[in-house]
């Protein structure tokens, strides 16, 4: 079982990974210069590496979370960095007009946009479900409904500019693990809602883009602190996830997994032995160091494989 989990799964999903997904053009930072790109989610974690990347390629940056102080030392690295422009927009995407408010900034500031990055998550735990239909009815606001009103309010913009939105998603909503129900359920409806968008975008010559990055567990401080007690797999470095993510979007891939090994092989899987994989997945966990009780004073922390795990 541990071979398996550690060599032979991830070289087979390595392989189909390149076999599926490789690009029809090869990736160019030069395809990001100038560019104006929003990132959200962008304190920490993914988000900020993405937005250094960003910078580096000459980019214009636009990054939003909620806490102000983080992101203008994230937005003034940009500017060291060699960003076109950098600008933060601070606020809670549990508010969908301040959702609908980011955008506006954008198009205020660069009047258009090229690239929407939907990064941002809510607090949740990994942890037994305990019953808290509330905090599911929260989530889904910030996990879910905030990405659709972003896109509806850019969608004109990046039909302009023939753009790309990249959604930011997680192994956990195509395949997934116990002590993470809430976050699963978010994670399940961006893949529904942006995998149906884009055939209708097909079907009437829309030409903007959408990547889904199904991320597995990766080496963000909040994710770490939160599940490296109870999470047996080695997490993936955020820096080159960060860049991944950007290359996939420019690229206009459907899809980007990542790591790509394991996390393909786990999809693999999902059609070929659920039962297996489920067995596995349980198997990487050490269900022991999982307390029944949800964090003290009700704190809500990301689960295994958030990719806004550290924003």
């Amino acid at each position: 079982m541990g071979l398996l989990l550690k060599v032979i799964l991830p070289l087979m999903g390595l392989g189909l990974a390149v076999y599926f997904y490789s690009a029809p053009e090869n990736f160019n930072e030069e395809m990001l210069r100038g560019k104006r790109v929003i990132v959200t989610g962008a304190s920490s974690g993914i988000g900020e590496q993405m937005a250094y990347h960003l910078a580096r390629m000459g980019a214009h940056v636009l990054v939003t979370a909620r806490t102000e102080a983080k992101l203008q030392k994230v937005v003034e690295r940009c500017r060291e960095l060699g960003a076109a422009s950098a600008r933060f927009v601070s606020g809670s995407m549990e508010d969908m007009a301040f959702a609908e408010e980011v955008v506006k900034e954008a198009e205020n500031t660069w009047g258009g946009l090229d690239m929407l990055i939907l990064n941002h998550i809510g607090h949740s735990y990994f942890n037994y479900f305990d019953g808290d239909v509330d905090h599911i009815r929260k989530l889904l606001e910030t996990n879910f409904l905030s990405y659709v009103a972003m896109t509806v309010t850019a969608l004109p913009m990046l039909k302009e500019s023939e753009g790309n939105i990249v959604v930011v998603s997680s192994v956990a909503g195509k395949a997934p693990g116990p002590f993470a129900a809430p976050y699963s359920a978010t994670k399940f409806a961006l893949d529904g809602f942006f995998s149906s968008l884009r055939h209708e975008f097909i079907i009437e010559n829309v030409n903007v883009s959408i990547t889904l990055c199904i991320l597995g567990y990766i080496d963000t401080d909040s994710a770490v602190q939160a599940v490296s007690h109870a999470i047996k797999a080695a997490p993936s470095p955020k820096e080159e996830c960060a860049l991944e993510i950007i290359r996939s979007g420019a690229l206009r891939q459907h899809e980007l997994h990542y790591p790509p090994g394991i996390v393909t092989g786990m999809l693999l899987l999902r059609g070929l032995a659920p039962g297996f994989l489920d067995t596995l997945i349980r198997s990487n966990i050490v269900v022991e160091n999982v307390q029944r009780a949800p964090p003290s004073h009700g704190a809500r922390v990301p689960p295994a494989g958030s990719p806004g795990s550290g924003r």
